[in-house]
């Protein structure tokens, strides 16, 4: 379980979770987007206006292809990285991927001031988060491991949920594998 990735709507919190896990565990941190932003040199925003949804998603798969190669790290991905069918491949197969399952609601709470979502740039920005949500969330639990509920608790209490539950995934697989002669 050397690489945890953390996946959820816009707002879900895993970056801040997701920095707070990876201090707990003493390993490195990563932001899918932060990360992207930092090789262009521009803003997410800036790149889906010059290459589009598209030209970013290209970007975003190449960010997890290298990222999930990294032994002893924690990714926070953006939203949307599971709607690429190559990503949701990369991120099971190389890591565990922990879903941030938070009710709509609670996520135009946490995004409705913020002009860097280009997804929510939109005359009703709640009704799109719930479209996105319901077109989302099948994609998100297909890929996942674990599913974590969350929306109200503090990130402390987000960290402790997951760690509890890679204990029980880590003691299930322990079970489960065959002892070798």
């Amino acid at each position: 379980m050397s690489c945890l990735i953390l996946i959820g709507m816009m707002g879900a919190g895993k970056t801040t979770v997701g920095r707070e896990l990876a201090r707990r565990r003493k390993v490195r941190f990563a932001d899918c987007d932060q990360e992207i932003v930092a090789r262009t040199g521009v803003s997410i925003p800036t790149i889906f206006e010059i290459e589009g949804e598209q030209g970013f998603r290209r970007r975003e798969t190449q960010m997890i292809d290298e990222l999930s190669l990294e032994p002893d790290i924690v990714i926070a991905t953006g939203g949307g990285v599971v709607t690429t069918p190559t990503n949701r491949a990369l991120m099971r197969g190389r890591g565990v991927v922990v879903y941030l399952n938070v009710p709509p609601q609670i996520l135009y709470e946490r995004t409705r001031h913020d002009r860097n979502r280009p997804l929510l740039q939109v005359d009703d920005p709640r009704q799109r988060i719930e479209e996105l949500y319901r077109q989302r969330d099948p994609l998100y639990r297909e890929v996942a491991h674990l599913v974590i509920d969350g929306g109200r608790g503090n990130p402390g209490t987000m960290v402790r949920m997951i760690e509890n539950a890679l204990q029980k995934l880590a003691q299930q697989t322990l079970k489960n594998t065959p002892c070798e002669p």
